[in-house]
């Protein structure tokens, strides 16, 4: 059932730490209740009250608690980490509330670290290449961005960069606009200090934090609107 968000339980990080040690289907059946007690029932409270506070906004992110979740049990099909469950739950809010979408808000509250993102993450193709034509043909728009991005305490993330500039943008000589064509993400991300994770003012940290990236979100959606649909 939809409430406020009041915060995780206090158990939600020490029931990371002990699925993380057991790592079995029975330990995780047997310890199911505390689960979702603690840790994802009050996630699923936190998007839809997050949603409620984009809603009131005009964000254009949204989600709910049965699409924006994702499974706590790992894909082991193909890793050779064999282990059954992540050492965290995460969740993602976005413009039709799926997973499928492109211009998101990240929520990650792991054993190893606490964070959000504002992300365009894995572009397609088509989309990744506007992106890219757009850093490289209107460079003043970008430089925008980011010093709109820095005045808010926010930086792109060079996680995945290429290591060499894409074929087609041999040509961009300006260092800023090369490392930025290199990327294959444009994201900003917050930490979420685990302490403050059992309260309410979470939910005002997050859109704080949103809010600050919404120039990422603004500049992104611009140039998704004018790329052809599949």
């Amino acid at each position: 059932m939809a409430g406020a968000f009041d915060g995780f339980g206090q158990k939600a990080i020490p029931f990371l730490k002990a699925l993380d040690f057991h790592q079995n289907r029975e330990w995780f059946q047997e310890n199911r209740d505390l689960f979702e007690r603690e840790l994802r029932d009050p996630f699923g409270d936190l998007v839809e009250t997050l949603s409620e506070r984009f809603a009131a906004a005009g964000m254009g992110l949204r989600g709910d608690r049965k699409k924006s979740l994702f499974r706590i049990n790992r894909d082991v099909r193909f890793a050779k980490d064999k282990r059954p469950y992540n050492r965290h739950l995460s969740a993602i809010l976005s413009p039709d509330g799926t997973k499928m979408e492109q211009g998101v808000l990240f929520v990650y509250i792991g054993l190893d670290r606490c964070f959000a993102g504002v992300a365009w993450w894995q572009p397609g193709p088509a989309l990744l290449l506007a992106m890219r034509q757009a850093i490289a043909t209107r460079p003043g728009e970008f430089r925008t961005l980011i010093a709109t991005l820095k005045k808010a305490g926010l930086e792109l993330d060079t996680e995945g960069c290429m290591k060499r500039t894409p074929r087609g943008f041999e040509h961009v000589a300006e260092a800023d606009l090369a490392v930025a064509i290199r990327n294959r993400h444009f994201v900003v991300r917050h930490a979420i200090d685990p302490a403050g994770i059992h309260g309410p003012a979470l939910v005002d940290e997050l859109v704080d934090f949103t809010l600050r990236a919404k120039p990422l979100l603004d500049w992104g959606r611009a140039i998704e609107g004018k790329v052809p649909k599949d």
